[in-house]
């Protein structure tokens, strides 16, 4: 478990991604792994969520060496059982539910879930989250995370939810106290944008080592 974390505290941008065709889900994952991404969140929004998920796992195993690919938008221990048994490095889910940690520590993978309210963060951990994802975070905003880490300073939180890819706001995160951002916005459908993506990577990068 503590792979995903490293490569977290590496490179903290994960993208969180869902396209139904297949070539287009590999051409954005590829687009990720030459930016600099490690992390990516393919997440189980469509029906092709399990079919396009086996291709990208079977590309990622041959081509992209170092890439962890997990699951989101998990909601329930038959999900997680699913993706897990067909390779999944993590599950993320938008909700604290129990049998969804048992699943993923079952099969020795972190769990990420959504967390709004300090009972939520609180019982996410003791059911044992690598990290807590803090969502929907453009709601909330970075006044709240100032504000909820003093109360748990040894957890580690993601923030997800209508962040925009630009590293000016990006920055605002991680000086409010954040271990990783999770981001949807991310123009992975766009090879013209590459070097735009890879700025922001390698700025948040530095702005990491920094800390």
């Amino acid at each position: 478990m503590n792979e995903i974390i490293n490569t977290l505290e590496a490179c903290p941008i994960v993208p969180v991604y869902y396209h139904a065709d297949p070539d287009t889900c590999i051409k954005a994952l590829e687009l990720a792994y030459r930016t600099g991404i490690r992390v990516f969140e393919f997440v189980n929004r469509g029906e092709q969520a399990q079919k396009n998920f086996e291709i990208l796992k079977a590309y990622r195993d041959s081509h992209l060496k170092g890439m962890s690919l997990g699951v989101g938008t998990i909601k329930n221990k038959e999900q997680a059982e699913l993706f897990l048994s067909i390779g999944a490095d993590f599950i993320v889910s938008p909700i604290v539910l129990e049998e969804i940690a048992e699943a993923a520590h079952q099969a020795n993978k972190p769990w990420i879930p959504g967390t709004m309210t300090p009972t939520e963060i609180e019982l996410a951990s003791r059911l044992g989250a690598a990290v807590n994802k803090i969502f929907p975070a453009n709601i909330l905003g970075t006044q709240y995370i100032k504000a909820i880490k003093p109360l748990f300073p040894e957890l580690k939180f993601m923030v997800t939810g209508g962040i925009p890819a630009d590293f000016t706001q990006i920055k605002t995160w991680y000086d409010a106290g954040v271990f990783a951002v999770g981001l949807g916005s991310l123009p992975l459908n766009h090879p013209d944008e590459e070097q735009n993506i890879q700025a922001i990577i390698k700025s948040v990068i530095q702005l990491r080592k920094g800390k």
